[in-house]
């Protein structure tokens, strides 16, 4: 097996739900990334083997394989193939992997991962417009409870006895934390900048500044009566796309590149399914058995916050030191792209390492269905 390295991350910033990027059609999006990719890396985009992209929602702007025709949209050479692939939440992570394991098993050498969601203009549930999602005999098999990421975010709560004000801390923190990274210009050599009828997006535009728990205590629950999540706690609608290179450390010599990171492991579980978003503690476990590599010796994680009871049920069974997590905020403030968010969490996060001179870096992500994927990866 060859050693695979990621060159190369850049991401949009991420829009809100009906703001500044919500005007761009997906696969445009997609191509603005890519074409900034090529223009940040000077790689004659004829060396780009495939380019896999993650994409939930392929419905409406988003059915036809985004992947193919944002190669088009972005000026590529026709040759160029895509693909788009769908893991719920981490398909821009599982893209990552997928191209990771291409290049890794010398099938392919330069391959383009990463993913898009504009949710404003397809939103979340589209697809169940036009059928019945999951089948008669899988929803059979688990009776009445049905496959719902609120309740299953209300069990998880339950589970590890969460009330209503740590979870609504935990909310407040991760705008605190964006807000600081954003005030900081973190996120700025990252971030390309899009153009758009009503001007250019250069900065994340979901962080509210000065949340707090006694404000967010104002909120109704969204899923039962007497429970915990509402909103202000859960992950943002967003619109957003990222992009990463992925190559082997003696491609990237010859291309005049400077790699990153490295990657050391990766690793896909399934879980309960009703729960559904338990995955990224099985996850970790595994990713880190496959590396031989302790938690202490993890020095950023990126646990998606798709829920405030995900990360805090992580922390609560791993026993990481919750200053390393999501230091720069999470899905709560940042937004949630859906088939964009595990390319834009690993793009944010490697070049946060690289910042700070942190060593390894560590990114899971619960997915629809009770799936979870982690990602291992160590400066280059």
């Amino acid at each position: 097996m060859r050693e695979v390295v990621i060159v190369d991350a850049v991401r949009t910033a991420v829009g809100k739900r009906n703001g500044g990027l919500s005007g761009v059609h997906p696969v445009d999006l997609s191509a603005d990334v890519l074409v900034a990719l090529a223009a940040r890396t000077g790689i004659d985009p004829t060396v780009v083997d495939d380019v896999v992209w993650g994409c939930v929602s392929q419905i409406g702007d988003q059915s036809s394989n985004v992947a193919r025709y944002a190669v088009l949209a972005a000026g590529w050479p026709e040759s160029i193939p895509g693909t788009t692939v769908n893991r719920a939440c981490g398909s821009s992570q599982q893209a990552l992997d997928f191209a990771v394991q291409a290049v890794m098993s010398g099938q392919q050498d330069v391959v383009v991962a990463g993913g898009v969601e504009v949710m404003s203009r397809v939103p979340l549930g589209s697809a169940r417009a036009s059928g019945v999602p999951y089948g008669p005999r899988a929803l059979a098999r688990y009776g009445d409870v049905g496959f719902n990421q609120g309740i299953g975010a209300e069990l998880i709560a339950d589970k590890w006895g969460f009330t209503r004000a740590r979870v609504d801390e935990f909310a407040a923190l991760s705008h605190e934390r964006a807000a600081a990274a954003q005030d900081s210009g973190a996120f700025e050599g990252e971030i390309v900048p899009v153009a758009t009828e009503n001007g250019v997006v250069s900065a994340d535009e979901g962080i509210r500044r000065g949340t707090t728990v006694e404000k967010l205590a104002g909120l109704k629950p969204a899923f039962r009566e007497d429970g915990v999540i509402h909103a202000g706690n859960s992950s943002q609608i967003s619109d957003g796309a990222a992009a990463l290179l992925v190559t082997t450390p003696e491609r990237a010599r010859e291309l005049g590149l400077t790699p990153i990171v490295r990657y050391v492991a990766g690793a896909v579980v399934g879980s309960d399914p009703v729960l559904m978003l338990t995955g990224p503690i099985p996850a970790t476990d595994r990713v880190l058995r496959k590396a031989g590599v302790h938690l202490s010796d993890v020095g950023v994680f990126e646990v998606n916050e798709a829920f405030a009871p995900v990360p805090l049920a992580w922390l609560a069974e791993t026993g990481a030191d919750p200053e390393l997590l999501n230091p720069l905020g999470g899905a709560i403030a940042l937004g949630h792209p859906l088939g964009g968010s595990g390319a834009v969490l690993m793009t944010r996060m490697i070049n946060h390492m690289q910042r700070n001179g942190i060593h390894r870096g560590l990114l899971t992500m619960c997915e629809g269905g009770g799936t979870a994927n982690a990602t291992l990866v160590e400066l280059a």
